[in-house]
């Protein structure tokens, strides 16, 4: 979907994901689940699992960063995938997958605790056969975004759809996601994109108990 026409910045996340949530009405998706990639992208999609009628979830994923510099993100992971590399940063870096395998190690580690926080037991519902909908607040490089997808492509076993919904988004990001989803929806792509938190007047960081909330909350006359 070409990206529409919207007033940003917008006002803050639940705004985002009302609009948002009209696009994908407007695609008509089948036996929907959405996926939401904590934190910031919780809160986007909890108004378009209301509208959708589609049970929420999360999807947990890990940025794998650069030993020693963390910020510099060569990597991500999601649970239920396998560790998805950024190959051009890596070659910029003299560095190969193997040289992160202390890296990839702590991550799994702690996406594990963090699914525990969030699901408990509990374990992701069944997406074969699903149009899943995994959702986030932007996208900026698209490296956790495209290892989310590719654990949902796995999680699937080839049986179902895969939409990819942000409200914003770096031009060539959204390009290029165009190769790991059936379909991508995003409101804007505007120019001059440094980070999603310039799209939002309020981008307050969510904590845990912000995301269990959201989770726990009926939907609309429930």
């Amino acid at each position: 979907m070409s990206p529409t026409r919207v007033r940003l910045p917008f006002l803050d996340r639940a705004e985002a994901g009302a609009l948002l949530a009209e696009a994908l009405r407007e695609t008509n998706p089948e036996d929907p689940v959405v996926l939401a990639l904590p934190r910031g992208g919780v809160a986007v999609a909890a108004p378009v699992a209301d509208l959708l009628g589609a049970p929420l979830d999360v999807l947990v994923t890990r940025k794998i960063g650069f030993p020693g510099q963390p910020e510099l993100g060569v990597g991500a992971i999601a649970e239920g995938g396998e560790p998805v590399f950024d190959t051009r940063m890596l070659g910029r870096l003299h560095m190969g997958p193997e040289d992160l395998e202390t890296v990839v190690r702590r991550e799994r580690r702690e996406l594990a605790r963090r699914v525990r926080v969030y699901r408990g037991e509990r374990p992701l519902p069944d997406l074969a056969g699903r149009t899943v909908i995994v959702v986030d607040d932007g996208l900026a490089t698209g490296g956790t975004a495209r290892a989310a997808l590719r654990a949902v492509r796995a999680l699937q076993g080839g049986r179902g759809r895969v939409t990819l919904a942000v409200p914003v988004a770096a031009a060539d990001t959204a390009e290029d996601m165009r190769d790991e989803a059936d379909e991508v929806v995003v409101l804007a792509t505007p120019g001059g994109f440094r980070a999603v938190g310039q799209w939002y007047e309020l981008f307050d960081q969510l904590t845990d108990a912000d995301v269990l909330a959201l989770l726990a909350a009926p939907p609309p006359g429930g």
